[in-house]
């Protein structure tokens, strides 16, 4: 007569022995009666140390009680479900080392018994990748509140020195206003009447007063993109170029300027900003000359999910090393007396783009005129 583990080994068996996890079988005692060889190589016994031998061996002794409990209940309603549900189970090798494990049971009614069907799987991969996303979570939660954190700092911190920039811009228009005043006063009323030193002393003062005046007015104006922006609005592109360009006909006449635009789309922006910014671009075109006479083309045209504008232009072209530099507040390449301005102009429309969503750059060679370039997100949004 056959035993139960030939019993089993003929009818299921060659089943069992054909998965790469742990199989075993168990009577209603606990007693086992059937292994497959991956539950020998996981456990370390060979297989006639574990039949006959309560299932209770493979599990850890503080764990032991508990698992007769699990057996008993699983006898009283035997069903197919996992074992200890919710808990971390673990169970212990012949050298007492332990592994985590994932254990689900069967019913299997057999010559007038009940015996259980107990399907192992190893989590020790399972759970060294989980400990280390739970530990990768950790690790991004902490750098985004950090992050957060600096963010939130830094806009505190933009609104204080914008704050700063309009109050001490505003209070030093009146002495400065005063000081300009005089000094044209002293130009007009004594020029000629002292020597040249002074004529030439009193042409500085005149020419600082004036100087300082437009860098505070450039500085008011920069400090005011997020502080006195208006909403964004639906506008047509191709109207406010010809807004623009009407704005710049008396440099494009003076510099017999050539400027041609090709843009037919619509914005979500502050129109008053976008004006500016095109204002700007190629007010600098055109002052930023050669030897030629001037041209501008300005074009658009799908880029993902933005429009990508680029001012095209045939001027003297920047060096790509200070293609950056250019967007720094008050940073120039040249002298006051080879090209007027403050130097504050591209680092306005910097923060206006930036404000829209969008980021500006430029390519250039010296010599070869430049391209500068802006994106504006292509959906409809509110400020």
């Amino acid at each position: 007569m056959m035993t139960n583990l030939e019993e089993w080994e003929a009818e299921i068996g060659w089943i069992l022995e054909a998965v790469s996890e742990a199989r075993l079988i168990v009577d209603w005692t606990g007693r086992i009666v059937f292994v497959n060889r991956p539950t020998e190589t996981w456990f370390g016994y060979r297989r006639e140390e574990l039949i006959g031998q309560k299932v209770e061996m493979l599990v850890p002794e503080r764990h032991r009680s508990a698992h007769s409990g699990n057996r008993a209940g699983f006898i009283s309603h035997p069903r197919a479900r996992p074992m200890g549900a919710g808990l971390e189970l673990y169970a212990r090798r012949k050298d007492e080392t332990e592994f985590p494990v994932d254990v689900n049971l069967w019913p299997l009614e057999r010559w007038g018994g009940l015996f259980i069907l107990a399907a192992i799987r190893d989590m020790t991969e399972h759970k060294r990748l989980q400990t280390q996303l739970a530990n990768e979570h950790r690790e991004l939660l902490r750098a985004r509140q950090e992050l957060e954190q600096t963010v939130a700092e830094l806009k505190r911190s933009n609104a204080e020195l914008e704050q700063f920039a309009y109050v001490a811009s505003h209070d030093l228009q009146e002495p400065l206003r005063m000081v300009a005043s005089y000094t044209q006063l002293l130009a007009k009323r004594y020029k000629g009447k002292l020597d040249t030193d002074a004529d030439e002393f009193i042409g500085y003062a005149v020419d600082g007063a004036n100087r300082m005046q437009r860098l505070i007015n450039d500085a008011l104006a920069y400090s005011r993109v997020t502080t006195q922006g208006h909403g964004f609005e639906l506008m047509d592109c191709h109207a406010l170029l010809e807004e623009v360009l009407d704005d710049l006909r008396l440099a494009v006449d003076e510099s017999r300027a050539a400027v041609t635009h090709d843009v037919q789309l619509t914005v979500m922006a502050d129109r008053g900003q976008l004006g500016q910014v095109f204002q700007n671009l190629i007010g600098n075109a055109i002052k930023f000359r050669g030897q030629e006479p001037p041209w501008v083309h300005i074009s658009a045209m799908r880029k993902d999910a933005a429009w990508q504008f680029a001012i095209r232009d045939n001027g003297i072209g920047i060096d790509p090393q200070y293609a950056d530099r250019i967007f720094v507040v008050f940073q120039r390449l040249h002298t006051k007396d080879e090209y007027p301005g403050t130097g504050i102009g591209l680092a306005i429309c910097k923060k206006i783009i930036e404000r829209h969503g969008g980021r500006i750059w430029v390519e250039s060679q010296l010599g070869k005129g430049a391209t500068f370039y802006f994106t504006l997100p292509a959906v409809t949004r509110e400020a």
